[in-house]
């Protein structure tokens, strides 16, 4: 009698365990795919940030280049290499802000890192669970 009551007791939490281990995963999906969302509108912010960037600045960057070039050219440089190293300053710039652009999207900042932590949290639970 007593290891029937103990059997059905074990299958009880047994079943308990498993529920509760359904919710836990059902909960995570849940946060998993809050956190990308969010992670997917920031990329797409830095994105449309970095397009706004490149329309605006395109112009601005030539006039500003032109004039460097001009002034280059009245302080004794040959029409070629004013224009030269005005060129080359605008692929430096052009450089700067790429690299500036792709920083906003690295992998790292993009990851659902709520999402890890509690999946490992989790996983511990469910460790110290079936111990």
């Amino acid at each position: 009698m007593s290891f029937q009551d103990s059997s059905r007791s074990i299958s009880a939490l047994l079943g308990d365990a498993l529920l509760q281990l359904g919710g836990l995963v059902q909960n995570e999906v849940r946060l998993a795919r809050a956190e990308l969302s969010q992670k997917v509108s920031q990329a797409g912010t830095g994105i449309a940030f970095l397009v706004a960037a490149a329309v605006v600045m395109i112009p601005a960057l030539v006039m500003l280049l032109i004039g460097f070039a001009l002034w280059l050219a009245q302080n004794g440089f040959s029409p070629a290499a004013s224009h030269l190293t005005a060129a080359a300053a605008g692929a430096v710039v052009s450089v700067v802000l790429a690299m500036i652009g792709m920083n906003c999207l690295k992998s790292e900042k993009l990851a659902p890192k709520v999402t890890m932590k509690e999946l490992g949290r989790d996983v511990a639970s469910v460790k110290e669970m079936i111990k």
